[in-house]
């Protein structure tokens, strides 16, 4: 058996000694954000993505062999663990295999074989099971087993018995299961066929049928919701004939036993097989759909979280309303609330007009620069008032619609009840959308991942499964940017890597009772943040305000040495990084050579390298490498668009078949795979990603339904 350092070596592609070394890291408490940035020469500069499957595979490898341990030790105890037995559970590579081997020696509910077991009818199960050649008549060989007293009142219970007893012991075989699995898996077909006559977005299943391997993880998510709503009815089959051809593999011809065998095996196939391995497979299809749906959801939400910040400037948010009117926060550069109200421009041309009216003296007086508008309710309307806000205030304001999903999550939570308690809880939504559109990952760590609604069927997922996923997203974003230890909130700072809720709010008490920190090393003087928290966080974490460049950097406190030792041979004063950024450190290194100056520095080459790249530009923001995103002046709307018109838009959302896209039209259209470029792809995720700004063509317009067919494929620089 290959040990479980070298199973995931093998999977990853990577040799056994970086794989090694991430376990045994992984088991001291060290966090992936931290491996993957700060330990590169150990794991052979692994990404956190592929620190997080390793992560995972590792705790499956190891819980299948606390398993595969109990088995054996519970077959054991029944005194029939046999050395073979044991090798094959040892070999077994999957949970179900284990499984199958444990299923005749697990302790089971009462079935009609065990109650046929205590009638004493196991050895006429026996005698007829061994198919010897000069097996008598079964009706004679039954016949001693009749006992009233037992309840085998005639021959007929008696041969009834031994057949439970049989069908159970077909059923039962590891490596019959294993083959019958293996058929379902590769030549079973999914069917689904309507349970009521009321028609519903289920319609399509109402006739359907495809093949096990085919099967698309949103079509089996719709088939469980379908089913579960009661519109329809689901199965998995095989060929019955072909399946029972292995069911009955074991019958010898020519005996008396031979029909009664053929018969149990049956029994055995449509009573016990069909049903558990039926179960299996739409079990295994949901988990690889579930799988599927969270990892698309992740990857949808990575992007969402690095969108670009329009940071340092004032900002307006509205939050859309008809009945309640559109609520109203300015903020400043910080995010910091300036100003509120409520207008009411949904409400007849007078009271429109005195919305513009007291938004304009608010852009006036505050100097607003950009308006975020959220997308819900109301959203078209009110981004028609801005455009005309726009056209009368002049100055260059814009506008840009805000994804508002959870905002209102957020406005009625305790965190939102604690940061503004002044506030009514729909302005709170508006302060939201405002700092989503200034920093869209600060403001976004203060919701439920799952309340983003970047996915399909998140409600239908396992929510601790994906509430594990979206948080390591999260954190690996948070910790990819840096945060500014002075400025940053609690629950921003609660996803630095090493630190929690209870440091993260230490944290911001330390800083409220004795002012700013001025360097990392303050850290620990924080209650509860020790050494090791330290030795996570204090790389993610920014000090502006320090003396030491370097605080303000994502080089380690561990590596400042090394940094200093750097700048100093290649003939940097001392003074040279305070004076701003070194843009030819990278240039300087290669031309030193790489391999020497670590040497000289004392630190591998992966740690050399990133300590250059962060002196090039001390205090960068990934996020700012990206696009901008779009900020609009005007509104288009869907009568507007014609086919072959080209737009320029924002990716809203991926799925399975294909691409929302923001064309600044209120309502998203849909780029479907085949037309997201000109070769074939798997999934639209290998081209494009959400917050993508992409040019599109409109292929068709149905006013009436609200749909917006566009195409990526006629534009070349997105394929």
């Amino acid at each position: 058996m290959d040990s479980i350092i070298s199973i995931i070596a093998k999977e990853l592609g990577r040799s056994e000694a970086h794989v090694s070394a991430v376990v045994e890291l992984l088991d001291e408490g060290n966090t992936v954000p931290f491996i993957a940035r700060y330990r590169k020469e150990l794991h052979g500069s692994m990404d956190d993505t592929t620190l997080r499957t390793l992560e995972e595979r590792l705790a499956y490898l190891r819980s299948l062999q606390e398993r595969r341990d109990a088995v054996k030790a519970s077959i054991d105890e029944q005194g029939k663990l046999t050395d073979e037995l044991a090798a094959a559970i040892d070999n077994a590579k999957t949970l179900a295999e284990v499984e199958d081997l444990y299923r005749p020696y697990k302790p089971k509910r009462r079935t009609r074989a065990t109650v046929a077991k205590e009638k004493g009818l196991e050895s006429l199960a026996d005698a007829i099971f061994a198919q010897p050649h000069d097996l008598p008549d079964l009706q004679l060989l039954a016949e001693p087993y009749v006992d009233a007293e037992k309840g085998v009142e005639t021959v007929e219970d008696a041969l009834a018995g031994a057949s439970d007893i049989i069908a159970e012991r077909i059923s039962d075989d590891a490596a019959l299961r294993k083959t019958l699995r293996t058929l379902f898996e590769k030549k079973g077909f999914v069917r689904s066929a309507a349970a009521t006559e009321e028609d519903s977005v289920y319609r399509l299943y109402y006739d359907f049928v495809q093949p096990v391997p085919r099967m698309q993880g949103h079509q089996v998510l719709a088939l469980n919701r379908g089913e579960k709503e009661g519109f329809l009815k689901v199965g998995v089959s095989v060929d019955r004939d072909f399946a029972l051809s292995a069911v009955c593999g074991f019958v010898k011809s020519g005996t008396n036993a031979s029909a009664f065998l053929r018969a149990a095996g049956e029994d055995a196939y449509d009573r016990l097989i069909e049903p558990s391995l039926e179960r299996e497979i739409r079990s295994s299809l949901t988990d690889a759909a579930d799988e599927g749906a969270i990892r698309m959801f992740a990857l949808n939400l990575k992007p969402l979280l690095m969108q670009p910040p329009v940071r340092g400037h004032v900002t307006m948010g509205l939050d859309p309303g008809y009945a309640h009117g559109c609520k109203v926060a300015v903020v400043d550069g910080t995010g910091k609330v300036l100003d509120t109200t409520v207008v009411y421009p949904t409400q007849g041309a007078g009271r429109k007009r005195q919305a513009i009216d007291t938004l304009k003296a608010m852009v006036r007086r505050h100097n607003v620069a950009h308006i975020a508008i959220g997308n819900g309710t109301a959203s078209r309307e009110t981004e028609q008032m801005a455009v005309e806000l726009i056209g009368e205030a002049g100055g260059g304001l814009s506008y840009m619609i805000v994804n508002e999903a959870g905002a209102s999550v957020y406005s009625a939570s305790k965190l939102a009840a604690e940061e503004f308690p002044d506030y009514d809880v729909n302005l709170r939504s508006a302060v939201s959308i405002a700092r989503r559109l200034q920093d869209p990952l600060a403001e976004l760590v203060k919701i439920d991942p799952k309340a983003i609604g970047v996915g399909q069927y998140q409600h239908d997922m396992p929510q601790k499964r994906l509430g594990e996923a979206l948080d390591h997203v999260v954190e690996d974003c948070v910790n990819a940017v840096g945060v500014d230890l002075n400025t940053a909130s609690a629950p921003l700072l609660e996803r630095v890597a090493g630190l929690n809720a209870t440091t993260a709010k230490n944290i911001v008490a330390y800083r409220e009772e004795s002012g700013a920190f001025t360097t990392r090393r303050q850290l620990l003087k924080v209650a509860k943040l020790g050494p090791k928290a330290f030795e996570q966080c204090a790389g993610f974490l920014r000090v502006p305000e320090s003396k030491n460049v370097l605080d303000n950097t994502g080089v380690h406190p561990e590596s400042y040495d090394a940094a200093e030792k750097l700048l100093d041979i290649l003939g940097y004063d001392k003074n040279a990084l305070k004076r701003g950024a070194l843009p030819d450190v990278g240039a300087k290194l290669e031309g030193y050579g790489a391999e020497k100056a670590a040497g000289d520095c004392g630190v591998g080459v992966p740690t050399l390298r990133d300590i250059a790249k962060e002196l090039q530009k001390p205090g960068r923001d990934p996020r700012d490498e990206l696009p901008p995103p779009i900020l609009r002046t005007d509104v288009l709307e869907i009568k507007d668009l014609k086919p072959g018109m080209p737009l320029t838009g924002t990716v809203r959302n991926v799925v399975d078949f294909g691409v929302f896209v923001d064309i600044g039209v209120h309502q998203d259209g849909l780029v479907h795979i085949s037309q997201v470029c000109d070769r074939f792809i798997k999934h639209p995720s290998e081209v494009v990603a959400v917050g993508d700004v992409v040019k599109v063509v409109v292929l068709d317009v149905d006013e009436k339904k609200k749909r917006i067919s566009l195409s990526m494929k006629q534009t070349p620089k997105n394929g």
